[in-house]
């Protein structure tokens, strides 16, 4: 039979790779472009969703009472902190003679500005003219114990004492209230304090302190600073004239042209203790700070309902400009996706006590494209490096693999022929896989090797066969020795007894087996209870007679009963002991330790020398592993029958590097009751 041996590869399987190839890279293409759809609209669908909760957040936060200030209040991102402007509150008006009312009022407005000393103050008035319609002074003070104001003494600098001024519309208010007893009086400071002057009838304050020092430190001294709260209402004529005028406008409209100043002075002449020009104030929150709300492209207009023009308009940052590649971001342009030409805008109405307003939240959907472009962009190196190893994989395949094929067709081809017709055929029948390609030829060669394979397994067999009778004629020739010198040395205490002992169950165990370690795997053990402390006493006394000196052994001082053989246990020992006598230091001992845990009693096992070098350690459990390579008659076997031996009984041995040496672990069941 003569066969054709092609010399190339047949065209349809190049066409067939080929064309698998390019469409690997076609459906690679395909796959970015439809994950870039899906990510446009999701990114789509997401911004929109996300502009309606920032929208819903900004209206949340405009109808809560610090809101409503900022839309009572569009212009207070412009003026600064000082001098003192009063503010309009979403409130009618406040509760001044009660301190926790009014102070809770401040606080949940937000009106109050922040000195660097931790003062505080909020100049307002109410948004219901006929209940607030007048000028409120709220605000707070460290200082030491509030100092009264005597009756009938006419010089307040020996007590507290609040100076206030007002100026507006060219006029200006001044008060000096001293305190007396909560409250602070107020009298004209441009009038002389006679005996007989009396307090001005509509000013009205109060003046409490806190009972805690601001300093722990300072409990126990004269000097502790407590933290003080004023209250004022100050009858500003010209708010009473704005009352009476037709049409009614409130709050004024140059309101915000009204200077407030408030002095708190203690006793004295010296410094005051609290002055509202004082640099360094804060202003409260305003329409300005909802622009960390805003995401980049986000438009958010506030508008009186009714009116064209805007109180405010406040645009979001602009986005981090990372570059994206030109056609990536004309690609995304043209990618088709649903209701992506509808503008996004949000509305919302807030009434408030002097108005209702309208927000409008705009969107850009542009900023979607450009954040998608850049991503897609940074993203498009991997799409190019896969389609470099569709690729780079298929010249491989044309150059290393299509091509080396046809040369190993035509050389398997070579060594069939040359090998059939001396050998029968093997048994693996690949009559179906015979063709005249280049897997039939390699068939054809593959089953003559495999019948070559055959022909040296039999002569293994027959090798194997041949050592199991070497080994059933040794073990026949010594043990009948054995049984004389056990007949010899078999009295008690002789302790070569135990040794010959051992020696007849190794032969057993290897009498009649085909390799050693297939006997050591077979043999079977006969458990009984021992107790370990003695045992390893007496393994540890006799270690001199097999040539192992310096065992030590710290007995646990109690008998330990444990399921075990005890010859096989003994071997096992030994064949530790002789591994840690061959690789301990001169002059130092192996010490034998015993321990319980649990269930278990562990036999530990310390030489010091040199460290296991296997890696992984438990290499050294296999058999015919040995670093001597088998000089001196180490064939790599005794740690083999070790670990086969423990596990037979339950139990495992284990081996690891300690400072300054070795350390093998026995781990034996102990017996019921033990």
């Amino acid at each position: 039979m003569k066969w054709r041996l092609p010399g190339r590869v047949p065209f349809r399987l190049r066409v067939f790779f080929r064309g698998a190839f390019a469409l690997l890279a076609l459906a690679t293409l395909a796959l970015a472009v439809n994950v870039l759809q899906d990510e446009k609209q999701r990114g789509h669908r997401n911004y929109a969703d996300g502009l309606r909760q920032n929208q819903a957040q900004i209206a949340a936060r405009l109808r809560h009472p610090t809101g409503q200030l900022m839309l009572l209040n569009p212009g207070l991102a412009e003026r600064p902190a000082t001098p003192v402007a009063p503010l309009v509150l979403p409130f009618s008006a406040l509760d001044f003679d009660d301190r926790n009312k009014a102070q809770q009022a401040v606080e949940m407005a937000g009106c109050a500005l922040q000195y660097p000393d931790a003062a505080t103050l909020c100049a307002a008035v109410g948004h219901n003219p006929f209940a607030g319609g007048f000028l409120y002074l709220v605000g707070s003070f460290a200082s030491g114990e509030l100092v009264p104001h005597a009756t009938g003494d006419l010089d307040l600098g020996h007590a507290h004492r609040a100076l206030v001024e007002v100026a507006m519309r060219g006029q200006t208010w001044r008060w000096i209230a001293p305190y007396e007893a909560g409250r602070l009086t107020g009298f004209d400071a441009d009038q002389p304090l006679q005996p007989r002057s009396r307090p001005v009838r509509d000013f009205r304050g109060w003046l409490w302190q806190d009972a805690r020092c601001l300093d722990a430190a300072d409990s126990s001294s004269d000097g502790c600073r407590r933290r003080s709260f004023f209250s004022l209402r100050l009858p500003v004529e010209l708010f009473r004239d704005a009352l009476s005028a037709r049409p009614l406008v409130w709050p004024p409209p140059d309101l915000a042209q009204v200077i407030v100043r408030v002095k708190v002075l203690g006793p004295g002449d010296g410094t005051p203790l609290f002055d509202s020009d004082a640099p360094g104030a804060t202003l409260p929150f305003s329409l300005a700070d909802l622009q960390p709300l805003l995401l980049p492209g986000e438009t958010l207009a506030v508008r009186r309902e009714g009116s064209s023009q805007d109180l405010l308009r406040l645009t979001g940052a602009a986005a981090s400009q990372e570059t994206s590649s030109p056609w990536i971001d004309r690609l995304i342009r043209r990618l088709p996706v649903d209701g992506y030409d509808t503008p996004l805008a949000a509305r919302e109405t807030i009434t408030t006590p002097l108005g209702r307003y309208e927000l409008v939240l705009s969107g850009d959907l542009r900023s979607v494209n450009r954040q998608l472009a850049a991503v897609a962009t940074r993203l498009s190196w991997f799409v190019a490096a896969m389609l470099l190893a569709v690729l780079l994989t298929w010249l491989a395949i044309e150059v290393r693999i299509i091509r080396r094929v046809t040369l190993l067709t035509k050389r398997a081809a070579a060594v069939s022929t040359g090998m059939r017709g001396s050998t029968s055929l093997a048994s693996l029948d690949l009559s179906d896989l015979r063709s005249s390609d280049e897997l039939g030829v390699l068939a054809q060669g593959l089953q003559d090797l495999l019948q070559r394979v055959n022909e040296d397994l039999r002569r293994e067999q027959i090798r194997a066969e041949q050592e199991k009778n070497l080994w059933h004629a040794v073990g026949h020739e010594i043990m009948s020795p054995l049984q004389s010198l056990l007949a010899l040395h078999g009295q008690p205490g002789d302790a070569s007894a135990r040794y010959i002992t051992r020696m007849q169950q190794a032969v057993r165990v290897l009498y009649g087996q085909a390799s050693p370690s297939e006997a050591f795997e077979s043999t079977t053990l006969q458990l009984q209870t021992v107790d370990l402390d003695a045992f390893l006493g007496m393994v540890a006394g006799n270690a001199h007679y097999i040539g192992i000196a310096d065992v030590v052994f710290t007995s646990a001082g109690r008998a330990l009963a444990v399921h075990a053989d005890e010859h096989s246990l003994e071997d096992v020992v030994t064949h530790v002991l002789r591994n840690a006598d061959r690789y301990r230091n001169p002059g130092t001992a192996i010490r034998i330790g015993l321990a319980i845990d649990g269930n278990e009693a562990k036999v530990t096992l310390h030489n010091e020398g040199p460290p296991i070098a296997a890696e992984p350690v438990e290499r050294i459990f296999e058999y015919g592993v040995s670093d001597t390579n088998g000089a001196e008659g180490h064939r790599g076997q005794g740690l083999f029958v070790a670990k086969t031996y423990m596990a037979k009984m339950g139990g495992t041995i284990a081996a690891r590097n300690v400072a300054g040496g070795v350390e093998f672990t026995l781990a034996l069941q102990r017996a019921a009751g033990a």
